[in-house]
């Protein structure tokens, strides 16, 4: 194999390839980048068995051939190179050498017969906008949980139909729902859940055009397709909850803030909670917001915020965790935060969200 390519186009795809690569793992292999050079073209493949990644950029090939390399020293010694022309090429030492000005790096290569292969999708794909998979994305994956016993919450759920289009995250303690109107398949419902780990590289290749993205699915697997990049991942099994029980129908009292201003109040307040709990505590009356939170070794801390509220009064406790991380993703406008009692979840929702329905769902903690 024999080769030249240019260093930004090259490290362009190996840095897409990164999140994928397993490793920690016990098969060798798998931290391994395929590197596969035909015809003015590299095509790029890495998995980790559960999720494949195959890209592709122009080279000048003088030699066709296909190796596979550690993929995680190839890009950092990519990123390290000047801004120029990198030539590479194989000898029949299992050396692969690189070549850029002044820079000789040579490394070890494998074949590629113990590479394993990637599933190819051969039905009818859907297309999707890149932007609603992008803003679907950041208002869920934080509410996944992060315990790996609990497998069918260990994704989020995707759903399709002539209706709309879904995407629910939750961790037990709080979930993310986000929907969209708009007519996606005829005649037919597609429920499926999607790994954390899928939906992470997914926003990365989302982040990168404005074009269509183009979704298939079989029994076991689901398709992604983006230019010349295209993504698979194993589905999860399981039984995900039935998160419309968790929806609040009852949330009769309800409060409008700006923003930036209940967003910065629980930041601060939040620093002075206790470091297991979290627990920052929200005192509802005609008129006002009161937030606090203390911990018995560092101190107290309180806030006061004018709100139109003419309901009863309402105490509740929250983790402020949770809340950050809604604010993160939200940082703009008015949201609404409408309560039961303080017992019951409370629902929190942009005032002003365009075409979509975003709602987040926080249970109370006891006080």
């Amino acid at each position: 194999m024999d080769f030249v390519v240019g260093k930004s186009s090259f490290l362009k795809e190996l840095s897409f390839v990164q999140g994928i690569v397993d490793r920690k793992t016990t098969i060798p292999i798998l931290a391994n980048v395929l590197i596969d050079a035909k015809a003015g073209q590299l095509d790029f493949r890495v998995t980790d068995l559960d999720l494949s990644l195959a890209t592709a950029t122009e080279a000048e090939v003088q030699e066709e051939g296909a190796i596979c390399v550690h993929a995680k020293k190839l890009f950092e010694i990519v990123r390290s190179l000047p801004e120029a022309d990198i030539a590479v090429k194989c000898n029949l030492q299992d050396q692969v050498s690189l070549v850029c000005e002044r820079s000789r790096f040579k490394m070890p290569w494998l074949g590629k017969e113990n590479f394993p292969e990637a599933p190819e999708f051969k039905g009818k794909a859907v297309e999707i906008p890149a932007d609603l998979l992008r803003t679907f994305i950041s208002r869920t994956v934080f509410a996944i949980t992060n315990e790996e016993s609990r497998y069918s919450l260990n994704g989020a759920k995707f759903e399709l139909s002539e209706q709309e289009i879904r995407l629910v995250a939750t961790d037990g303690h709080r979930l993310a729902f986000i929907e969209r109107k708009g007519k996606y398949l005829d005649g037919t419902k597609l429920e499926v859940i999607i790994p954390r780990k899928t939906l992470a590289e997914l926003v990365k290749l989302c982040a990168d055009t404005d074009e269509n993205i183009e979704f298939g699915h079989d029994e076991n697997h689901l398709y992604f397709k983006v230019g010349k990049r295209r993504l698979s991942s194993r589905l999860l099994s399981g039984q995900f909850p039935n998160y419309e029980l968790v929806l609040p129908k009852e949330n009769q009292n309800r409060l409008v803030l700006e923003t930036s201003r209940i967003a910065s109040a629980i930041r601060r307040v939040s620093l002075m909670a206790d470091e297991r709990s979290h627990l920052i505590k929200f005192d509802i009356v005609s008129g006002q917001m009161n937030i606090t939170s203390q911990a018995a070794d560092v101190g107290e801390a309180g806030e006061v915020l004018p709100v139109e509220f003419a309901g009863p009064q309402i105490t509740v406790g929250f983790n402020a965790q949770y809340l950050n991380e809604f604010f993160n993703v939200i940082q703009d406008g008015e949201v609404a935060f409408e309560f039961k009692d303080g017992n019951s979840q409370a629902q929190i929702r942009p005032q002003e969200d365009g075409d979509y329905d975003f709602r987040y769902v926080v249970m109370p903690m006891r006080l």
